[in-house]
This record gives C-alpha cells, structure tokens and sequence, in this order.
C-alpha cells in the first residue's frame, strides 16, 4: 500500500469509530477492553491522542512518568478518559483528514494501531467490525518484520502463519491458518481473541498470551508488550 491508501484506510476506520462510540450505552463505555486494565472509554481517549502529540508534549509527559514509556501510554489514556464522551468522539472524528504522526510512529504503525483498537472494542462488545483486507494483510505484515514492542517473531517461533482469505504467509513450522484479521491479532498479542478463529496443528501449541496491555498497537504497553 502507499502512504494515500494507507492515510485513507486511517481516515475511514476514525470516522467509524467515531460512529461506534457514539452509538455505545453508558455501560458499553464501561465496559472491558481486549487491553488489559482499560475500559472502551481509555481505548476511546487512546486514539484521540496521538494525531494531536507532539514533542514537547511527549517529553513532558515522560516526566511526569519517570522515564517509564509505557506507563506514560497509560496513564495519558487514563487522564483523558475523564474527559466527557461527547469530547473523545468530536476529537476522534475531527482527526479524520488529520496527518501528523504522533513522535516516532510510522505510518505503517498509525493504520495498524487504528485496525487493532478497533478490534479492542469490538470483539469484548459483540460487535461485528470487519478489517478492509488489504489494509489487514500489510499491518500483519508489519508488526510480523517489527520487534519491539510485539516480538511477533520470537513469540511464534516454529509456526508458519498463513492467511485464508489474502495472499500472505510468514515464519516456518506447525501451520497456523486462519482469516487475515486474526493473524493480525495473533501477532499483534492478542492470542485469545484470535485463537476462536484459527486452525492448523500450529494451534495446539498456542497458548492464550496475557491480555494486550494499555495502548497496544501504536503505542506500547505496559510491560513492553502490546498495547
């Protein structure tokens, strides 16, 4: 994909979320995410925030975390999610066009961070979400070749990932198939949440990895895995 399809497909997945949290009951607000230790509401002020950071304001917050990354994605989730919901929706919907990077993201990280929330919220509500298959298939592609903070590679280590609906494949071994969507989760450390959805003798020797922490896709999580 190149850079406009990529910033497109993020413009799109903004603009429905934007719906979906709109749409959600104050329970469904409150409601766990795939990411441990947030509700939809922290997941809902998480991808508000990046396409407004900047710098000066990463660097503040490190302080105010200590130096700790991780803890920093967390605790400015947490932060903003006091904000009222009718904020955190016109916030993420304002950011529909918007093409600024949070610092040290790639772009390639901003559309996978995007899909993977997306899942976040969807799958513990219940709800339908379908990934646009292209999209799909070069994030997984992505966080497969990246190490940190998914150390997708060394997680599944002796097992060939194969796609059933996309053209794609990775790593060698006891084979894992499945739809492009859940091999994204998979590698992206959602094991649970993708493992429903997979086949292959490959599975059998996957075991449920702990819930992806706070922020897991564009940021890292705590713990340094996958938020």
């Amino acid at each position: 994909m190149d850079g406009a399809e990529m910033w497109q497909v993020i413009d799109d997945e903004r603009a429905s979320l934007a719906d979906v949290f709109a749409s959600l009951t104050d329970e469904q607000w409150a409601h766990p995410s795939l990411c441990a230790g947030w509700t939809v509401r922290d997941v809902a002020a998480h991808l508000s925030i990046g396409p407004r950071t900047g710098l000066g304001t990463v660097l503040v917050e490190m302080v105010r975390a200590r130096g700790g990354f991780d803890r920093m994605v967390d605790n400015t989730a947490r932060r903003k999610a006091a904000r009222p919901r009718t904020e955190l929706v016109a916030e993420l919907r304002a950011a529909c066009g918007s093409r600024h990077l949070a610092p040290g993201q790639q772009l390639a990280d901003a559309m996978m961070d995007v899909l993977v929330h997306g899942q976040d919220i969807a799958l513990p509500l219940g709800l339908n979400r379908p990934m646009p298959l292209e999209a799909a298939r070069a994030s997984t592609e992505h966080t497969w070749r990246r190490g940190f903070p998914f150390h997708a590679q060394k997680r599944l280590r002796g097992l060939r990932l194969a796609a059933t609906d996309v053209d794609w494949s990775a790593g060698a071994g006891l084979e894992v198939k499945g739809p492009i969507a859940a091999l994204l989760l998979l590698v992206s450390g959602r094991h649970a949440a993708a493992m429903p959805r997979l086949a292959g003798p490959g599975v059998a020797v996957l075991s449920p990895a702990a819930p992806a922490g706070p922020g897991a896709a564009g940021g890292q999580p705590p713990g340094g895995s996958q938020h």
